[in-house]
């Protein structure tokens, strides 16, 4: 492979209680085993810290369930080796020739997650969610993720909002998988719930107060709706009665809006300090994993 001198092929297995361990280290590869399952975003953030550790320049994550071409490793790499990107994915719906044949919800909710990872990122991405990615030492270097059930979405957020460069390679997947059953995707709703966790965590710390400030603006004005329409009934009718606890809910939703309000600013003060630590550990993996 040109620009690549070694390979190591990495398997870490989640827990699995078939033969997937056997056969990976019958073919070759380093198996690094989780007694029990940890989530998918555990796994990935121990992929990374082994990638450091050996020193690797890329890091490639594929599925292990058949429906990626390892042969399109080559293109997916290609924008790293030439310095053109930082983090580079594959795109099942950039080309619409190659978007393969998924069920309604599938595609919907694929469709759904990148609108609102783009809406948050303010960049147009059209699949944010596949697990066929390369990631260059710098990408390696500077994410930093936190939730365990998956990865995918929130790494896009984390090196998006770090000012990495970001592209969509289209290949072609199949649509089916050939090995295995998938626990992440089984039950399409949960997966959407456990998502969208992870992602309104993601931009609460990234983004604090446009998170709590939306909300206590929200919230405050609500409230304000509350206090004008008693107003306007007490200048027609002269009267508070029967509105009188219109008062009370519009007065007790504006000192909810103004307290977050103060959250959100104490909140934004607060980025600041994860930014020197976010900082501080990027210097710090920069030092512990130097390449000689």
């Amino acid at each position: 492979m040109i620009g690549i001198d070694e390979i190591n092929i990495l398997v870490i297995d989640d827990g699995s209680r078939d033969f997937s361990v056997r056969l990976a280290k019958e073919c070759g590869a380093e198996v690094h085993s989780f007694p029990k399952n940890r989530g998918l975003g555990w796994v990935f953030v121990t992929g990374v810290g082994i990638a450091l550790a050996k020193k690797a320049d890329v890091l490639v994550t594929i599925d292990g369930d058949g429906q990626f071409n390892a042969k399109d490793i080559p293109k997916l790499i290609k924008p790293i080796i030439a310095k053109e990107a930082d983090f580079v994915t594959c795109s099942r719906f950039i080309d619409k020739d190659l978007t393969p044949n998924m069920s309604v919800i599938k595609f919907w909710g694929n469709l759904f997650m990148s609108k609102f990872v783009s809406m948050l990122i303010k960049r147009k991405f059209y699949d944010v969610s596949c697990g066929f990615r390369a990631y260059s030492r710098e990408a390696l270097l500077n994410i930093n993720l936190f939730g365990k059930f998956t990865y995918t979405q929130e790494a896009f957020l984390d090196l998006a909002y770090k000012g990495l460069r970001i592209k969509e390679i289209p290949l072609k997947v199949r649509a089916k998988r050939q090995f295995g059953r998938s626990k992440i995707s089984d039950n399409l709703f949960a997966y959407g719930y456990k998502t969208l966790k992870i992602i309104f965590r993601t931009l609460r710390d990234y983004k604090p107060l446009k998170f709590f400030g939306s909300l206590g603006v929200i919230i405050f004005f609500i409230g304000l709706v509350f206090d004008f329409f008693l107003l306007y009934h007490y200048i027609i009718a002269h009267s508070l009665s029967p509105y009188k606890s219109f008062g009370f809910i519009g007065g007790f939703l504006n000192a909810i809006g103004l307290i977050i309000l103060v959250l959100a600013l104490v909140a934004d003060m607060l980025e600041r300090i994860r930014l020197n630590q976010e900082k501080i550990l990027y210097l710090q993996k920069k030092r512990e994993y130097e390449v000689d």
